[in-house]
């Protein structure tokens, strides 16, 4: 026989559920319960037998129900133990097929095998570089080719380089510990100082992937594997054990991700009409086995400091669109502000999570900050013109708004004080800079025209100081380094299919190289993780600054001279060569003296102190030819 093992008759119990901690009820109260416990239940999936055992004319306490498949019993089991009914009835629910695996269970203890170690090395190698330099990942060669680099002043240092490591695009982990590449099966993970591959995913046509902020979670979607018995479409895994945690159905990924994280990865959120679900790990359940019902909800987003959730409905007949700013796991409102005339909202969180703006589409057009805490506080710019992008500062409170009309658009920068009242200041404006907004880093905010001339324009917002205006034609993306000491402006093959490279600019809009890369299509910076030093050790050093200013001098004109490490290293190598050689050349010199004697007659024709450093250079001339070109031949 080709079949290894005979197969086994179905016993029909596999799609069946024990549910314990029912109330137990008489034959007039039975029917509502057996409706209360239909409507709980059929969420997960078709009822097809309900059986409520019973003895002295009162049910047990516990019921059998069968579902129309297996998947829908483990649904089931994921998503209703622990449901609270009431304050006497919390449920308990398992898989009948289990008390058939825990009866077969040995009394008798095995000690499970080692499994042995892997060891992958240093997962943060790149982070202990001697220069800081931080690293990128490249793609070109229409995909075909992947490399890492690391970025130098000079020119890009290579780390690794592979031919069809990726099928599509790469991704960098939120803390640079994972590089993420794409395959027909599935998701690989590769990482350590030579990128070995740490795990794998299968999950066949997996076409967009997201990681949780703690690293320890990626979600994968694939448009190929759903089907309604088995949620297949999103899965969440577990990155260290690379075990599937848990499936979900996805009727659309146009607003990908579907699932946003908390700061600390301790919960996921997904918004689906009407409907607000948050999840906790590492159960993967719904936060207190419900739902949040919000009516109309449009958008959400978590605080990047603390456990809150942000969302905004709009306007409903005569209630006003509204924002809302919840704490979790709690679900406490801290605070809802009515809006009114509203269009559309959008939420942006300063990084910290210190303020939240709310940018209003409305006549007339506005802007609206929140800032976290116990009391919020709001201000309202009355602007009468259209805000077309803004974006806060990384590790501050400015921030930069565009606004007006095209092809006039101005860019404005505020500072935000908190002093009892959330006010902005406006810092400077640029009137007519016909730009789009782009990127923010550090204190310095970048823009860029979005038409095909590519103009550049570098702005320091301390002093609102425009440090440089340059161009790159036809540039499709800007990335800023995690440092905000160098930013990349590419022209991708997926855009553009001539001019194929990528720029280093350092902040102030010096261009330092130029990369040409045939077919070149992705540049992507390898994330930093948070520091490890805290808030008063980086105001000692920042204090401590000058102590270490004249090394920062040198090596910044080592490398303005683009004289690397390397380079010098090598150069000293080659003096020492020469040194070597010019000492043996002179002892040579010296030991054949008696044999220049003896060939010249015993004639001493060197020097009477024999010290060649003393001899004296003699020029001769020799007459080789003349030509003579006649003016009338000219």
């Amino acid at each position: 026989s080709l079949t290894p093992e005979k197969p086994q008759e179905a016993d029909g119990i596999d799609s069946v559920v024990v549910v314990d901690n029912v109330p137990q009820v008489g034959p007039e109260r039975l029917e509502k319960l057996k409706n209360v416990i239909h409507k709980i239940f059929s969420k997960f999936g078709k009822i097809t037998t309900e059986f409520y055992p019973e003895a002295d004319g009162m049910t047990k306490g516990y019921i059998f129900l069968e579902y129309a498949s297996p998947n829908q019993a483990l649904e089931a089991v994921k998503n209703a133990d622990g449901y609270k009914l009431d304050k006497q009835h919390t449920f308990r629910v398992n898989l009948f097929t289990d008390f058939d695996k825990y009866m077969n269970i040995s009394d008798e203890w095995e000690t499970p095998e080692k499994q042995p170690f892997k060891d992958f090395g240093n997962m943060r190698h790149w982070i202990e570089d001697p220069d800081c330099r931080d690293q990128y990942s490249v793609i070109y060669e229409a995909g075909e080719r992947t490399a890492i680099f690391s970025n130098d002043a000079k020119e890009p240092i290579t780390v690794e380089e592979r031919a069809r490591w990726t099928e599509t695009y790469v991704r960098w982990s939120p803390k640079g510990t994972y590089l993420a590449t794409f395959h027909q099966r599935g998701i690989a993970l590769w990482g350590g100082e030579k990128f070995k591959q740490i795990q794998r995913f299968s999950h066949q046509g997996v076409s967009l992937i997201d990681f949780s902020p703690c690293e320890r979670y990626v979600v994968t979607f694939s448009p190929l594997m759903d089907t309604k018995e088995d949620p297949q479409a999103i899965i969440i895994w577990d990155i260290l054990t690379g075990q599937k945690k848990r499936g979900f159905h996805c009727e659309s990924s146009a607003h990908w991700p579907i699932f946003k994280w908390s700061h600390d990865g301790k919960f996921f959120a997904r918004m689906t009409p009407d409907t607000l679900s948050i999840y906790e790990t590492p159960s993967m359940g719904l936060l207190d086995k419900k739902s949040l019902k919000i009516t109309g909800i449009k958008d959400f987003s978590w605080s990047p400091g603390d456990n809150i959730i942000a969302f905004w409905v709009p306007e409903d007949k005569d209630i006003p669109a509204r924002v809302t700013l919840m704490q979790m796991p709690s679900r406490q409102e801290i605070r809802v502000r009515n809006l009114f005339n509203v269009v559309d909202c959008k939420l942006h969180w300063q990084k910290n999570g210190d303020y939240l703006c709310v940018k209003v589409d409305r006549t007339p057009k506005g802007t609206q900050v929140y800032g976290e805490g116990g009391v919020l506080n709001l201000f309202i710019s009355r602007s009468r013109f259209l805000i077309i992008a803004f974006a806060w500062e990384p590790n501050g409170s400015k921030f930069a708004v565009l606004h007006g009309e095209s092809p006039r658009i101005n860019a404005s920068f505020y500072h935000v004080k908190n002093n009892g009242k959330i006010e902005p200041t406006l810092i400077c404006m640029y009137v007519h800079q016909h730009c789009c907004m782009s990127c923010v880093q550090c204190l310095y905010v970048f823009f860029s025209v979005c038409s095909m001339n590519g103009a550049l324009a570098f702005v320091d917002t301390s002093d609102c100081t425009m440090m440089n205006i340059a161009e790159h034609y036809m540039a499709s993306d800007v990335e800023w380094d995690p440092t905000g000491r160098y930013v990349v402006t590419s022209v991708s093959w997926w855009s553009h299919k001539v001019d194929n490279a990528y720029w280093l600019w350092t902040f102030q809009g010096r261009l330092l190289q130029k990369n040409n890369k045939d077919r070149f299509c992705q540049l992507l910076w390898r994330p930093r993780p948070p520091t490890l030093l805290s808030v008063e050790q980086i105001k000692m050093i920042k204090k401590d600054l000058k102590k270490y200013s004249k090394i920062f001098e040198q090596k910044d004109r080592l490398s303005q001279s683009k004289a690397s490490k390397e380079l010098v290293d090598k150069r000293r190598a080659m003096m020492e060569e020469y040194r070597r050689y010019r000492e043996a050349a002179l002892q040579n010199y010296h030991e054949q003296k008696s044999i220049r004697l003896e060939l010249r007659g015993g004639v001493d024709t060197d020097e009477l102190d024999s010290n060649v450093d003393d001899w004296e250079e003699e020029t001769i001339e020799f007459f080789i030819n003349e030509e003579i070109i006649p003016l009338g031949d000219l």
